[in-house]
C-alpha cells in the first residue's frame, strides 16, 4: 500500500521551497533529479477509471517503468492506494506482468487485468511531462520519507494543465508524520492540500465534467471498535466529506457544494461533541472550523433566500410587489458571499486547517495531550479503550432524552425554543448515523426517517426567521424596497400557524416510533 500525501505549490514559492531549512535539517544526502514522461492508458470507455485504477508507463532516463494503481483512499490529501509496478521493454504495458503482481497479493484488483482482449482495447489517453526533485528524509521522530517537487505540465493534445506539486511518501514511520512534516513545511512556504492526483486530473482533460457534490454517506463501523478508533473512522468520514466539495466550493457554480460542506463541518463538530468525553478538545481546530463556517454560511443563506424562501412567494402569490428586485439582489448578494467562500476555501489558513486535522486523526494527538495532563488520564485512557457499540447506545439513548425533553414544549414554545429543539433533531439524527449499523435496521431506518422530516421541517421555520434578517438588510440599502420585503414577512407571518400544526403533528408521529436504544 502506497502512503503519499500531495500538496499543491505556487510555482513562484519553487525556489523558496528548494531553500526551506527544514529540507538540509532532516536530508540524508544530496537531492536528485529526474526528467519523468508518463503515458496514461485507458480503453475508449474509461474501462479502467470506471473501477478506479490507473495504468501508466513511465519513461525514466533510459528505462521504461509500467505502473498499475487502484482501491485505497484519499483523506486530507493523503493518498492510500495499492501500487504494483516493474520494468517494461518500451512504451506499452505487459498487463500479464501486473497481474502477476497483483494475484501475489491476492488482490482482487488482479481481476480487472485478467479480459483477455483488454491489451488490445488499451489507447495512450493522456500524458504527464515533469522534473522531479527527490530528497530522503530523516525526521526527529524516526520517519523516514521521500520528498518530490514536481515540475511540468499535463497534457491530452493541445490542452495542458500545469504540475506544481510537492509528494511526502513515506518509507518507515507513521502516518501522523507526513502530515507534521507537512506543517512544518507550510510555516515557511504557502502549500496547499492536494486531493486529485496526476491520473485525476489527466481524465479531467479528456472527458471534462462539473465538480461532484458529494454527500455523506452510510458507513459499516466494525463491531470490534473501540471509541478511540470509533472516533477515527467517523471524523475521517466526515473530513472526506469536507474536502469532497473543495472543488465544487472554489470551482464549480452549484450552491449545492456549499450547502454539503457546511454539513460536513456540522457533521465533524457532533463528532467532537459525542467523543467530547474521551478526548481533549483540539481548541485551535475547533475555533478554525467555525471560521470557517462562518465563511460559508452567509452564501448559504442568501441562496436559500432567493431559491426558496422568495421563490415559495412568488408560486403562491404571482403578483406580489417587487419580489423580481429583491429576488435578483439576494442573488447578487449569494454571489458576492460565494466569493468569500470561495476565497476561504482556497486559502492557505484553510489548507493549514485540514492539515492539523488530519495530523490530529492520524497521529492520535489526543494521546499526546492526556499523558501532559495530570488529571483523569487514567479514566479517559479507559475510555478510549470502551467498546464502541456500549459507548453508541449510552450516547444515542441520552441525546434522545434531550430532545424529548426540548420537544414537550413546541406547541407553546417560542421560536428561540423551535430553534434548540431544531439543533438537538440534527444532533441526534448525525449521531444515530454514525452509529446506525449497531443498531436493528428497520427500526433505525424509520428513526431516522422521521427525525429527517422533523428537522426540514424544523429547518424552513428557522430559514424563515434568517430570511427575516436578511431583508432588513435589503431594505436597509434600498428602502424603496420595503413594501415587498413586509408582504414576504407577512405572506410567512400568516403561514406560521400552519407550520407550527405540522411540526407538532411531526413531533408526535416522531416520539410514537420505537427508538433504536431507549432513553435513560
Amino acid at each position: 500500500m502506497e502512503l503519499e500525501l500531495k500538496l499543491l505549490l505556487d510555482p513562484a514559492e519553487v525556489g523558496a521551497f528548494r531553500r526551506h531549512p527544514l529540507l538540509k535539517q532532516t536530508a540524508t544526502g544530496k537531492p536528485r533529479t529526474q526528467q519523468l514522461t508518463s503515458i496514461y492508458f485507458d480503453t475508449p470507455e474509461l474501462y479502467l477509471k470506471q473501477n478506479e485504477a490507473a495504468l501508466r508507463v513511465r519513461k525514466v532516463g533510459r528505462s521504461w517503468v509500467q505502473t498499475f494503481k487502484g482501491g485505497g483512499r484519499v483523506e486530507a490529501g493523503l493518498h492510500q492506494r495499492h501500487e504494483w509496478e516493474s520494468e517494461v521493454g518500451g512504451a506499452n504495458p505487459d498487463l500479464s506482468a501486473l497481474r502477476a503482481l497483483a494475484e501475489a497479493d491476492d488482490s482482487p484488483l488482479a481481476q480487472l487485468l485478467s479480459d483477455p482482449t483488454l491489451a488490445k482495447r488499451l489507447t495512450p489517453i493522456f500524458t504527464t511531462e515533469f522534473q522531479r526533485t527527490i530528497w530522503l528524509l530523516r525526521l526527529a521522530d524516526g520517519a523516514e520519507v521521500e520528498l518530490a517537487l514536481d515540475q511540468g505540465t499535463v497534457q491530452h493534445g493541445r490542452q495542458q494543465l500545469p504540475i506544481s506539486e510537492v509528494e511526502l511518501e513515506l518509507k518507515a514511520g507513521d502516518a501522523g508524520s507526513l502530515f507534521d512534516l507537512a506543517l512544518a513545511l507550510q510555516d515557511k512556504v504557502a502549500l496547499r492540500v492536494g486531493n486529485i492526483s496526476k491520473a485525476e486530473r489527466g481524465y479531467g482533460l479528456h472527458v471534462p465534467q462539473p465538480p461532484a457534490v458529494i454527500k455523506a454517506e452510510t458507513f459499516e463501523l466494525d463491531p470490534a471498535l473501540d471509541v478511540e478508533q470509533g472516533f477515527q473512522v467517523i471524523a475521517g468520514d466526515c473530513l472526506a466529506q469536507i474536502q469532497g466539495n473543495e472543488s465544487g466550493v472554489v470551482f464549480g457554480s452549484d450552491p449545492e457544494s456549499v450547502h454539503q460542506m457546511r454539513i460536513g463541518l456540522r457533521r465533524l463538530r457532533a463528532a467532537f461533541d459525542v467523543f467530547g468525553r474521551a478526548l481533549p478538545n483540539p481548541v485551535e481546530i475547533l475555533a478554525e472550523l467555525d471560521w470557517l463556517g462562518g465563511e460559508l454560511g452567509p452564501a448559504r443563506d442568501w441562496q436559500v433566500l432567493a431559491d426558496e424562501t422568495l421563490a415559495n412567494v412568488a408560486v403562491r402569490c404571482p403578483d406580489a410587489p417587487q419580489l423580481t428586485a429583491l429576488c435578483e439582489l439576494a442573488l447578487r448578494q449569494a454571489r458576492t458571499q460565494r466569493k468569500v467562500a470561495v476565497a476561504a476555501v482556497d486559502s492557505v489558513r484553510y489548507a493549514r486547517l485540514m492539515l492539523l486535522l488530519a495530523s490530529w486523526l492520524q497521529g492520535q494527538h489526543w494521546r499526546d495531550v492526556l499523558l501532559e495532563s495530570d488529571s483523569e488520564t487514567a479514566d479517559q485512557l479507559a475510555l478510549l479503550a470502551m467498546p464502541l457499540k456500549q459507548f453508541a447506545q449510552e450516547k444515542l439513548a441520552l441525546l434522545q432524552q434531550k430532545l424529548r425533553k426540548r420537544g414537550k414544549q413546541l406547541k407553546h414554545g417560542d421560536a428561540q425554543l423551535r430553534h434548540r429543539t431544531r439543533i438537538a433533531a440534527k444532533k441526534t439524527r448525525y449521531v444515530a448515523e454514525f452509529f446506525q449499523s449497531y443498531f436493528p435496521s428497520r427500526r433505525t431506518h424509520a428513526y431516522l426517517a422521521a427525525l429527517m422530516t422533523l428537522q426540514d421541517t424544523l429547518g424552513g421555520a428557522n430559514d424563515r426567521a434568517v430570511a427575516a434578517q436578511l431583508l432588513q438588510q435589503l431594505v436597509r440599502k434600498q428602502p424603496k424596497l420595503a413594501a415587498g420585503s413586509g408582504f414576504v414577512s407577512g405572506f410567512y407571518a400568516a403561514d406560521s400557524r400552519r407550520e407550527l400544526r405540522k411540526i407538532v403533528r411531526l413531533w408526535h408521529g416522531f416520539i410514537a416510533l420505537k427508538p433504536p436504544v431507549k432513553s435513560k
